[in-house]
């Protein structure tokens, strides 16, 4: 019997190039699907919940196709990857769209690069920050294994998360100033680094996740 990682499909997101990259790294007997059915997204044995744009949209989207709890669930029991807005939208709020209430897994919030507190920090860097950056392992965690500390990794993002727990973080990178780029807990990895877009090391990633019982 076949071993699923369903990819959530909820209409963002470039899942043909996440659920290709998993298709390359997995072992045989692993199957990988792109679903926006509940049903076959709490059946899997594991989950990646990709994204990109803006946090309403994906909110919404999430809660017009009846998939933020079974999202919601999958983050709580099995071996769970959010990449990009994926791991946005697992803080408490965002401040994208003039603010939006997020799915509250971890109390945090997502803020913005161009925030004029950050002024003077981010000096005449360009937002959305884009193309490849350092991640500063934080913490041990089976996803790093065979990746190098301060390997680079693809970025594209105009916000950053910012947790309440320090505990959480589990990588960071600079960008005018230090934000936290990877967030782990129990059954949880995320990043705001595209896997799926970063060569060798992000396929690393994706192999390792492939193979991760939810443990650290």
């Amino acid at each position: 019997m076949s071993s699923i990682i369903a990819v959530v499909d909820y209409g963002m997101g470039n899942l043909r190039s996440v659920s290709k990259a998993l298709e390359h790294v997995v072992q045989d007997g692993v199957r990988v699907i792109v679903s926006s059915d509940a049903d076959e997204i709490a059946a899997a044995e594991r989950v990646v919940f990709p994204g990109q744009g803006a946090a309403r949209d994906c909110m919404q989207q999430l809660k017009d196709l009846k998939l933020d709890e079974v999202v919601l669930q999958a983050a709580h029991e099995k071996p769970f990857l959010g990449i990009c807005m994926g791991m946005q939208v697992l803080m408490s709020h965002s401040e994208e769209n003039q603010g939006i209430d997020c799915m509250n897994l971890y109390a945090g919030n997502v803020r913005a690069f161009s925030d004029g507190a950050l002024e003077a920090q981010m000096q005449s860097l360009k937002v959305p920050h884009m193309g490849w950056n350092k991640v500063s392992h934080k913490q041990a965690h089976p996803l790093w294994n065979d990746i190098k500390e301060n390997s680079r990794f693809y970025f594209v993002h105009s916000y950053y998360v910012d947790t309440e727990d320090e505990a959480l973080v589990a990588g960071t990178t600079e960008y005018g100033i230090e934000f936290v780029s990877a967030i782990a807990r129990d059954n949880v990895f995320a990043v705001q680094f595209h896997p799926e877009k970063s060569a060798h090391d992000g396929l690393q990633l994706l192999k390792n996740f492939s193979v991760w019982n939810g443990k650290v």
